[in-house]
């Protein structure tokens, strides 16, 4: 996989934030936090600390200049917790010294007594005592209450899907640098440079101009800094403002752990009504969100879940309400999917379950209720493009389920010690930030007299490619080698009011800024060209490979010197180009609208094989097929797809979150928190590009490839359930992911 970042990556001189040079005198920066989950702050003794030599200072909530709050949609959390806390990892103070070791001494030194208060840790012990965000959400079609009687097979029950630590390779980190004039310089690790800049702006209360936010790259992210990364921005901002410093905060492991929100737990009831034909006539269902403390981003998030209740099926009649509730858990946030794998979780156990109880296959309810074109989602969308039936099709003709179908059955008839399951996971995932505001992207174009081409745009590379992304539109455009182009940081003082790199559309939104930018500047070099060339009607000027040509005929005027030539006639080769999402609207009074610009499909056909002796399983196939649009870089949205799989595989089976009842977070290191590694990943994965998919919304026809395939990871659990009800026939399901090896077990012998 070979892009901008990789060679640099390679042999290790590629810059995140603890790499940067800082300037001589700068402070490390140390956060004390909350040791208990709930409790008012009866005092805090910070003599010992302070009294340490090399502590600069121990700066508290009464220290803040402007607003204790960086709460970005609902304004409930502060930077620094000041009468009550109420999780554990809520930060306190921050501590400023010369080196890192002080820092972490004088934390253990500062003596705080608490009165502790009751701890909630369950979201539906959290609605029940009327602890919500936000009044319940609740998204409808049809009339499911009068359906009910129609309806051959009725199912209930309850799904519970937990949490997932986001791993990043690089922790929560910041460098900030005063400037003269009472600026401020802030290097973040953050998906959001202006929601950085918008916190700093608060809490130091100076103007946004006054903030300069810069993000080189980031090491890993998965929504994990779209508005974590926000504190710990404000927190270097506030040490460098008061000490007129440099100062930097970079999280150990350990802390990041602590402190930081995971994927949103849900639990969640369903009822699901069908006829004898397997046709879903009716879905209701209520999803109990772990929003944590403080809102974050759970209003969205929740909002993500309601739309994808229904995943790639057509059903008429839909109720669908979220409850955000709040717990004393650290803040729940942003997670690849965004809230909707959770949904989609619920939805694909309905129908497990269906088929269980109505003894037929699931792939047939499945394929049964598949959208096609035309179709109206329960949110009042009309479905375009749609390719759920053509991905489907595609890949159970493609990969021959059937016979694999009897390769398993007969695997299993002939072992007793090991089973085998194979399961079907469709995907249908809206495309677009569900707040119509957010979808803008801009890009500020540069050619130098050289031919060389520099992009600035809103989108912060984290190891997805959008750099590469954005590199070749403009190459394509351009018609000139990638070498020329280079992409320069994402800053706020270049490219102001970013939407954060998320929701998938990072190269949708910025792509097409570039691309938009790159035709004006295309447009007067032709218009020069022609003036050169001395041809009255520029149409007929195209530049291939570099080089002008009229009417397809080649001329001796190449791209160095068009621009050189441009230059000296003061031709403008800046352009600066702002992209909005045309056609998108969401009433969020009724409910309904056009959220997405496009929907994403595919399905996937999992095998597992899990050992019945010691509950231990392996992934042995994921075969898909991915509609891709036209993709930008088939290399780059294979590696992004794999990725993907694979930590939506970890999510539903060894990604364990664990929290006691004090709300102390026990799978705190990385020796009782498993992630996915080389041993772990499955034996194969086949990845098929959906041929014909058309995209008007992507630049150059492309699709977004983010966050769709994680949900092929669903798949995955229900394979191995499979395996076990092969084993253990008589087993009635508990549908609670993770299913970790422990819950294999105890599922192949229980009843």
């Amino acid at each position: 996989m070979k892009n901008l970042d990789t060679e640099k990556h390679i042999k290790g001189k590629s810059l995140f934030i603890d790499d940067f040079p800082t300037p001589d005198g700068t402070l490390i920066l140390d956060v004390f936090y909350s040791s208990v989950a709930h409790a008012k702050i009866v005092s805090v003794d910070y003599s010992e600390a302070e009294k340490l030599d090399g502590v600069k200072k121990i700066i508290t909530a009464g220290d803040i200049i402007g607003e204790n709050q960086i709460g970005g949609i609902i304004h409930d959390e502060t930077l620094l917790a000041e009468n009550e806390v109420t999780y554990i990892g809520e930060p306190i103070a921050i501590i400023a010294a010369k080196d890192k070791r002080t820092a972490h001494k004088a934390k253990s030194l500062i003596n705080i007594k608490y009165e502790e208060l009751p701890v909630i840790t369950d979201p539906k012990e959290a609605c029940e005592k009327g602890e919500l965000i936000i009044p319940p959400r609740i998204f409808s079609c049809g009339d499911i209450y009068n359906t009910w009687d129609c309806c051959d097979y009725i199912f209930e029950d309850t799904v519970e899907t937990g949490g997932q630590e986001h791993l990043y390779l690089e922790t929560q980190g910041s460098i900030a640098i005063p400037v003269e004039g009472k600026k401020i310089k802030i290097i973040s690790s953050t998906q959001g440079p202006t929601y950085v800049q918008k916190a700093v702006s608060k809490v130091l209360n100076i103007p946004m101009h006054f903030v300069e936010v810069d993000v080189l790259r980031l090491g890993g992210a998965f929504g994990g800094k779209e508005d974590q990364a926000t504190a710990f921005g404000a927190m270097a901002g506030l040490a460098a403002y008061i000490l007129q410093r440099p100062a930097k905060l970079v999280l150990n492991r350990h802390d990041d752990l602590v402190i930081t929100g995971k994927r949103h737990p849900y639990i969640s009831d369903y009822k699901i009504g069908l006829n004898k034909e397997g046709k879903i006539l009716a879905y209701e269902v209520s999803y109990y969100q772990n929003s944590g403390a403080c809102a974050d981003l759970s209003t969205p998030i929740l909002d993500r879940s309601l739309f994808h209740a229904t995943n790639s099926y057509s059903i008429p009649n839909v109720k669908s309400t979220g409850y955000c509730c709040r717990t004393n858990l650290a803040p729940n946030t942003a997670f690849r999917g965004f809230g909707g794998p959770q949904a989609m979780f619920v939805i694909e156990a309905a129908i497990h379950k269906a088929a269980e109880e109505m003894g037929i296959d699931v792939e047939e309810i499945q394929k049964k209720n598949l959208v096609s074109e035309k179709d109206v989602t329960h949110y009042g969308q009309v479905l375009n493009n749609c390719n759920a039936q053509k991905c489907f099709n595609q890949t159970t003709d493609l990969y021959n389920y059937n016979q694999l179908k009897l390769d398993v059955k007969k695997f299993n008839s002939e072992n007793d010690q090991y089973k085998k399951g194979i399961a079907i996971m469709p995907i249908c995932f809206g495309i677009s930030f569900t707040n119509s505001f957010l979808n803008q992207g801009s890009a500020l174009i540069h050619i130098y007299t050289d031919g060389s081409v520099q992009i600035s745009a809103a989108a912060v590379e984290m190891g997805q490619g959008v750099n590469q992304k954005l590199r070749l539109i403009a190459a394509n455009v351009f018609s000139i080698p990638v070498e020329l182009i280079t992409v320069e940081s994402t800053n706020t003082t270049r490219v102001a009011n970013t939407s954060p790199t998320a929701a998938s559309s990072g190269a949708d939104l910025n792509g097409n800024a570039v691309f938009i930018a790159c035709n004006n500047l295309l447009d007067r070099l032709i218009n020069r060209a022609a003036e050169i060339l001395n041809i009255t009607d520029p149409k007929l000027i195209s530049i291939k490979n570099g080089t002008v040509y009229i009417s397809g005929e080649k001329t001796d005027l190449a791209w160095n010197g068009l621009i050189e030539q441009a230059y000296f006639n003061r031709v403008n080769l800046s352009s600066q180009a702002l992209y909005t999402t045309p056609e998108i609207y969401f009433d969020k009074e009724t409910n309904k609208g056009n959220p997405f610009a496009y929907h994403v499909y595919g399905t996937a056909v999992i095998t597992s094989k899990v050992d019945c002796v010691r509950g231990i399983y392996n992934i042995e196939s994921v075969k898909l097929v991915h509609d891709f649009g036209k993709s930008i870089d088939p290399v780059v949205d294979k590696g992004q797809t794999e990725g993907a799989v694979v930590q939506g595989l970890g999510w539903l089976t060894i990604e364990e979150i664990a929290h006691n009842v004090n709300g102390k977070l026990l799978s705190d290191t990385l020796s009782t928190y498993k992630v996915p590694d080389i041993y772990f990943a499955p034996d194969e994965i086949e990845i098929e590009f959906l041929e014909d998919s058309e995209n008007r919304f992507g630049p150059l026809n492309s699709k977004a490839i983010g966050e769709p395939p994680f949900m092929y990871g669903i798949g995955g659990y229900f394979s191995i359930i499979n395996a076990i009800k092969s084993f253990n026939p008589k087993l009635e399901i508990n549908y609670s992911a993770p299913i970790t090896p422990e819950k294999v077990l105890m599922s192949l012998y229980g009843k």
